[in-house]
């Protein structure tokens, strides 16, 4: 999480999800020196978002988001629900949606009894 708290880094990792790319065509894309680029990029190589290869005399950057799962799931479920909560409204609103069928069915059926009587 503290590698992508910094909204360089998240820029960078958007940029790393069309593909690819060296250190300068990285750095171009923002107002801050290509040292602090390449510092950057060394947080998200060592948090493992980032992956380097050595391409001729390039060194490619590529997006890795193999990591994000576990922030992902953890995040799923911080958000959800504790216990059975969501469960039990899950229920609730099944039950709602139960009555109000049946009610319009019974008013059908009182209808449909007082039409043919």
């Amino acid at each position: 999480m503290q590698a992508i708290a910094d909204p360089v880094r998240r820029e960078i990792l958007m940029l790393l999800r069309e593909g690819s790319l060296p250190a300068g065509v990285i750095a171009q894309r923002f107002a801050i020196s290509r040292p602090a680029v390449s510092r950057h990029l060394r947080v998200l190589r060592q948090s493992g978002l980032v992956s380097d290869e050595l391409v001729g005399r390039r060194r490619l950057y590529s997006l890795r988001t193999e990591p994000l799962a576990e922030l992902t799931d953890w995040l799923a479920d911080l958000s959800r629900p504790e216990g059975w909560a969501h469960r039990f409204d899950a229920l609730e609103t099944e039950v709602r949606r139960t009555v109000r069928e049946r009610r319009a069915q019974a008013q059908t059926d009182d209808a449909e009894e007082e039409r043919t009587a």
